[in-house]
């Protein structure tokens, strides 16, 4: 399981630099901007600047609206900025048509630029309380659209998390859906450490994680420390070796 952090600043990005022993890939988000707020080009450049060159950087393209063509400017942006991981979350598409629209204009517009890139169709645990496309729609989205990975987060910040939404039972059936398509498979929402076990268990391939290594637990006021990544990271590990020996020891 990889583990995603998300600053939301230069100076977050540098904290991140310190523990990057720690991260697989930093997400530049803009919290205040929504769920999946866009942070500007010239802040991704930077952050791709501030932290070491083989850690991958991704960037979240918005909450985007059901507008294929200004979603693929944008992803585009994201990517000439330095990006890798080109996050979309479908606030907008009520349909999985809709999002399958958007995804393939994203898809195109990045791998025209850098093949190379990984494209995230992200939906919304609490996809029910903004009207928006069905959470286990999201593979099938990603699959159909060209996409590589598919995402579950929450939309609105207000406390609830991932598993308030989407119970463990219907993650595992998210992840098989995206393992099935051939597609990573990643959960985000208000995650902490008591959620790793669960995480593990089901298969999940990235994990993404703000306010679990903020000070306070806070993913607007706090800032990230590298210390709580450190600590993240650790009982992530620890989760995988008693979730591999357990498998050894079933085989």
């Amino acid at each position: 399981m990889l583990l995603l952090i998300s600053p939301d600043s230069v100076e977050e990005a540098i904290d991140c630099a310190k523990a990057a022993d720690y991260l697989d890939i930093v997400d530049v988000k803009k919290p205040d901007e929504g769920s999946l707020g866009a942070n500007f080009p010239w802040v991704i450049r930077e952050i791709r600047e501030a932290v070491p060159a083989g850690k991958p950087v991704s960037a979240t393209v918005g909450d985007v609206p059901y507008k294929p063509g200004t979603v693929a400017q944008a992803a585009l942006g994201a990517v000439v900025s330095g990006a890798t991981y080109i996050k979309v979350g479908l606030y907008g598409c009520t349909t999985p048509d809709q999002g399958i629209d958007v995804m393939r204009a994203v898809v195109r517009a990045v791998k025209d630029y850098r093949p190379e890139a990984l494209v995230v169709a992200s939906g919304y645990a609490d996809a029910h309380r903004v009207g928006c496309v069905n959470p286990l729609a999201l593979p099938d989205i990603a699959a159909r659209s060209g996409a590589d990975a598919a995402m579950l987060d929450t939309a609105i910040k207000d406390g609830t998390r991932l598993f308030d939404h989407v119970p463990p039972e219907v993650c595992a059936e998210f992840v098989g859906l995206a393992h099935a398509s051939g597609l990573l498979a990643a959960l985000a929402g208000s995650v902490k450490q008591v959620d790793l076990a669960t995480l593990t268990r089901i298969g999940t391939d990235i994990v993404g994680v703000r306010g679990a290594v903020c000070e306070g637990g806070d993913r607007n006021a706090g800032r990230i420390q590298p210390h709580l990544v450190a600590a993240f990271r650790a009982e992530m590990d620890r989760h995988a070796r008693e979730h591999a020996a357990g498998v050894t020891v079933a085989g």
